[in-house]
């Protein structure tokens, strides 16, 4: 077992019904070619978005949530009203940016991208700001220290000043249906309440493009990462609330027509201590179609893949714990919280903790 890595692999089949979660610049549902066949496909980046909302909705505190925002003038100047009232905290915002190496930034606009932003580095320049310091190598030290959880788990690029950056703990693939598939379309109307009685066309038509899926979805987490910036008392707690938005969130493309909230079929978690491994090799072979559906098929593939993987190039994980039915070969299965509650103990205990109760 290393002492030096430590990684957690999430791996989730989730079944969709017709849905449109994730669309492209066309509106269609985005799609990838893998094994030949094409896949319905969510990108990382949207179920990362789901994750970090679901921080929100009381998974990590207000507290450890960072903004990522152009609108970094408006944070620090409320900041700078709290300890410093009366003064022109707009000014000092920008002044404070400034010397911190932001010098593309406007009180209008902001910052030329989107930054990411901890509540505790706002803080930081504001104290820094209201005391007058012309150090500029403190303003930058700000922007460094304190980042929030989510500014761990999903990074900070910087492209102007790559001091800044954070590489992310987490990564997220793109999900992936098991099986090909093939977009159709909703032609809907619309009925124009107050039209006179004797019209009897719609307000309004139009199409929907859609699909369905059995989907694979994989994370990884580096927890010593997670450890370095936030420290090993916490770092079980914020793996075990990664998991937990991973497994519960869904992005909002298009809920309010399709309504398409679902959960996982089966999770399974692995602890490892060598690298992170993907099992998406599982499903390069398309899942045909059949009576059944996809979802059990896809256990069988899943189970089997890992087997193979472990029996001739990686060994199985330290620990591994699953969820929901028909993963039980790989790891005894439990439901949902008391699942968390051990991948957290054993997080802890592995960080050298004393686990979770």
């Amino acid at each position: 077992m290393s002492d030096t890595r430590l990684y957690v692999d999430i791996h989730v089949l989730q079944t969709v019904p017709p849905s449109c979660v994730n669309r492209d610049d066309t509106g269609s549902p985005k799609t990838a070619i893998y094994g030949g066949t094409t896949r319905a496909r969510v990108s990382s980046q949207a179920w990362k978005r789901a994750v970090r909302q679901m921080f929100r909705e009381g998974l990590i505190g207000q507290e450890e949530i960072g903004e990522r925002t152009k609108k970094i003038v408006a944070l620090v100047s409320a900041e700078i009203e709290a300890l410093a009232p009366g003064r022109d905290a707009t000014k000092l915002a920008m002044e404070a940016l400034k010397k911190a190496g932001l010098d593309k930034i406007s009180e209008e606009k902001g910052t030329d991208a989107l930054f990411f932003l901890s509540r505790e580095q706002a803080r930081a320049l504001a104290r820094l700001a209201a005391q007058g310091s012309e150090d500029k190598n403190a303003f930058k030290e700000a922007l460094k220290r304190a980042p929030s959880v989510d500014m761990v788990l999903f990074g900070r690029m910087v492209a102007n000043d790559p001091s800044l950056n954070y590489d992310a703990a987490a990564q997220v693939a793109h999900s992936i249906s098991t099986h090909a598939v093939q977009n159709e379309y909703d032609y809907f109307t619309a009925v124009d309440d107050c039209a006179p009685e004797d019209n009897a066309g719609a307000g309004h038509l139009g199409t929907v493009e859609y699909n369905s899926a059995t989907l694979y979805r994989y994370a990884t987490v580096n927890v010593r990462e997670v450890a370095e910036h936030l420290g090993k008392a916490r770092a079980a707690a914020v793996v075990r609330a990664f998991a937990e938005g991973f497994l519960r969130s869904m992005p909002t493309g298009r809920q309010n027509t399709f309504a398409n909230r679902t959960l996982p079929d089966a999770v399974y978690i692995a602890v490892r201590s060598d690298q992170p491994v993907n099992l998406c090799a599982a499903f390069e072979k398309a899942v045909p179609a059949s009576p059944e559906g996809y979802a059990e098929a896809s256990k069988a593939r899943l189970v089997r893949c890992a087997k193979e993987l472990y029996a001739s190039f990686a060994p199985a994980p330290e620990q591994a714990f699953s969820i929901g039915r028909g993963l039980e070969e790989l790891a005894p299965a439990a439901p949902l919280p008391a699942a968390l509650d051990a991948l957290e103990a054993a997080v802890s205990q592995r960080l050298g903790g004393n686990g979770v109760a």
